[in-house]
């Protein structure tokens, strides 16, 4: 949007309704020398900027497989380990968190990893202008910040118009995988989820998906467990 001033009085009013609600609260947190290293010496061969535009997945990576693409992988530990455990998939990582992002980044140096690319941008721009429509078999999205009070139950990522961004990049057939240890969160995916066109709940309608075992217990499952919160999967696939 331009910033040239326009003395219209209805502006300030437009300007309001055109604002983004973001999602997200970008964390604060120093990161580590290894961190800091690894966005040096790891992001020239892993990190994606928007500024490459639409991707082509298969240059990407160097090779033709399916793309997996978790949003907001925090400190990526569970995004290492799937990738390591199924090297037969490309994964695409989206997380606004630097430190997260540089643990990633120096893990997968550890790990000799190939199949991982890195964004540490906003999801939504991303794909909005690199992420071709139709070219992801996977989105995955495992504990999103819940913005529990209910006045903050706009800032949820899950919304329709988010629903059908997904499905628009998802290839037939391809499936959105959504976990929270949140359980009104949870009913609230499932609202969405199962109002949005396109979709089908691979678990039959209504009903939450059981946890696969290729999915790691992330530090936020684990701290959901420890007070006394339950953890809901839900797999939507996309069918038109």
């Amino acid at each position: 949007m331009s910033e040239q001033q326009n003395e219209s009085p209805q502006q300030p009013e437009e300007k309001k309704h055109m604002r983004t609600v973001r999602s997200f609260v970008i964390r604060g947190g120093r990161m580590t020398e290894p961190q800091e290293k690894a966005y040096k010496e790891v992001w020239p061969a892993m990190g994606l900027n928007l500024d490459k535009g639409m991707l082509d997945f298969s240059e990407v990576y160097g090779r033709t497989a399916p793309v997996v693409l978790e949003i907001g992988f925090g400190m990526g530990d569970s995004l290492i380990s799937m990738a390591k455990a199924m090297p037969e998939k490309n994964y695409l990582g989206v997380e606004v968190h630097r430190p997260g992002v540089g643990r990633l980044l120096n893990n997968a140096k550890t790990e000799e990893l190939t199949n991982i690319r890195v964004f540490d941008t906003d999801a939504l721009d991303v794909l909005a202008q690199c992420v071709p429509d139709g070219s992801l078999d996977t989105v995955q999205l495992f504990f999103p910040d819940p913005w529990h009070k209910k006045k903050h139950n706009k800032r949820r990522i899950v919304q329709a118009a988010f629903a059908e961004t997904i499905r628009q990049k998802l290839k037939v057939g391809g499936q959105f995988h959504m976990a929270t240890d949140w359980e009104n969160y949870a009913e609230h995916m499932m609202e969405v989820m199962s109002a949005a066109p396109g979709y089908s709940n691979s678990a039959g309608e209504g009903q939450f998906s059981p946890q696969p075992e290729w999915r790691p217990v992330t530090k936020f499952q684990k701290r959901g467990e420890r007070l006394g919160h339950g953890v809901w999967d839900l797999m939507f696939e996309r069918t038109e």
